[in-house]
């Protein structure tokens, strides 16, 4: 059971929704339930969201710092092999951070841990997110956390 205010009640999917948003829902925050109707849901195999998580770290803004890409519920940095500044263009724009003004490599931004899950992206700097360049396979790759890519933006 939880705890705190129960927001809603009366929740109706048809089951072709995207996200509980569109389904139809009593007012929020005026449920007529308490705790001992609380429901959950079990998720088989991996959920799509819709669009690939790509987050800058160790950067001085939000819009600059190494990529890394979250995949297989796990984050993981990209391979600087191929990185040039029309990925990094690709990335700032995925992340609303205007245009790119460099890609350093060689772990500029500091090496990554876990995972390297992206290498030889060959991005035209056209495209609207990173899923929309050609990608290797996810998780080959023959680099080091030593050559961890990443991006300054506007």
């Amino acid at each position: 059971q939880g705890e705190g205010p129960v927001w809603l009640d009366r929740v109706t999917c048809v089951g072709t929704e995207d996200e509980l948003g569109q389904c139809q829902v009593g007012p929020w925050g005026q449920a007529r339930c308490e705790h001992d109707g609380d429901v959950g849901v079990v998720c088989a195999g991996e959920v799509p969201t819709g669009r690939l998580q790509v987050r800058l770290v160790n950067g001085s803004t939000s819009c600059q710092g190494r990529v890394e890409v979250f995949h297989e519920h796990k984050w993981g940095t990209v391979c600087d092999d191929t990185w040039d500044l029309e990925d990094a263009q690709v990335i700032c724009r995925h992340l609303g951070c205007g245009h790119a003004l460099s890609a350093p490599g060689s772990a500029h931004f500091g090496r990554g841990h876990d995972p390297i899950w992206l290498d030889g992206t060959h991005c035209t700097g056209r495209e609207a997110e990173l899923e929309q360049c050609p990608l290797h396979t996810w998780g080959e790759h023959n680099c080091g956390h030593g050559e961890d890519a990443g991006v300054v933006c506007t």
